[in-house]
């Protein structure tokens, strides 16, 4: 993964929140509590995750409820007034994607959103923000640890990310694969559930737990997404016109594959309980995860990531 030395990078949808320390959130203090979580032995901290339900029983915000997408209506939770660090403010262009992983995070961030920008157009509503942090974060979800992962809060419509989790969770507890595009797959797993919330896919989600279950296709569709996105990230555009990615390999795509596998339950629950219980997926399997990336990235269109129209996923 390379990206075009002459494309302008747009920070300002990026903020660091620097490190926090775990205190109380939204709904009494509960945060984004996830069963388990890594030191647990659980399966839920250590997911690419959303997890809708979760979010919705335990932070006391009905997000499923009511139809679908947010609409214009915003967050009550103001993302913008977040204390910044200002890490992002050294990135300029495609150059500094090359050379540092926090600029090529924004590069990652500013394809996403003209992609999405293209293939919605006038549906298509940016997320308030993308949003690091390490240690934990109040978010209009609650409060949430680096034990949850990189998740996005439909409330507050933004994508948070701990960093680390990439080298000390993905890689060194789960097996993962380290490389450029497997943050990149993540960052356009998490999109594409901004993506469902626009398209009130999230709307949808009725049963919680299991293979085929809504929760585990409302993942699937997000893997999809991202695949999507992976088909046409080397056409998308600076605000100038200028391409972002200068190349795209078939490495970057053998990574992003290889990290949806890490992150199936089938495999989390292998490494973390010994066993598998398919009744307690959320996720979705390994298979199930790589199939639907390919899916996106061979077919390239909503209607062929529609998981929901009734076949078995």
């Amino acid at each position: 993964m390379r990206f075009n030395p002459k494309a302008r990078l747009d920070t300002g949808r990026m903020r660091d929140a620097g490190r926090g320390t775990q205190g109380g959130g939204r709904g009494g203090g509960r945060g984004l509590p996830i069963p388990g979580g890594i030191g647990g032995g659980g399966i839920g901290g250590v997911i690419l995750l959303v997890v809708l339900f979760v979010v919705a029983q335990c932070s006391g915000v009905d997000i499923l409820g009511g139809g679908g997408g947010t609409g214009g209506g915003g967050s009550a939770f103001d993302t913008s007034r977040m204390a910044d660090t200002g890490l992002y403010d050294k990135c300029e262009d495609g150059n500094d994607a090359n050379e540092d992983k926090d600029c090529q995070r924004v590069a990652v961030e500013n394809s996403l959103h003209n992609f999405w920008g293209e293939e919605l157009a006038e549906e298509f509503q940016p997320p308030q923000g993308l949003v690091t942090f390490s240690g934990a974060v109040q978010t209009g979800c609650g409060g949430a640890t680096s034990d949850v992962g990189p998740f996005y809060c439909p409330p507050d419509q933004t994508i948070y990310l701990d960093s680390t989790f990439f080298d000390q969770v993905l890689e060194d507890q789960l097996g993962g694969p380290d490389g450029g595009f497997v943050e990149a797959y993540v960052l356009a797993h998490e999109y594409g559930h901004h993506i469902q919330n626009l398209l009130g896919a999230m709307s949808k989600v009725r049963t919680q737990q299991g293979p085929q279950s809504d929760a585990v296709k409302l993942e699937l569709q997000a893997d999809c997404y991202a695949g999507m996105w992976a088909r046409a990230a080397t056409q998308t555009e600076d605000r100038d016109g200028n391409v972002l990615f200068s190349s795209l390999t078939d490495e970057d795509i053998r990574l992003a594959l290889e990290a949806a596998a890490a992150v199936g339950d089938d495999r989390i629950q292998s490494k973390t309980q010994g066993q598998v219980t398919q009744e307690s997926w959320t996720h979705g399997s390994a298979e199930q995860r790589q199939r639907w990336f390919e899916v996106g990235l061979s077919e390239g269109s909503l209607a062929a990531c529609d998981t929901f129209d009734g076949r078995r996923v």
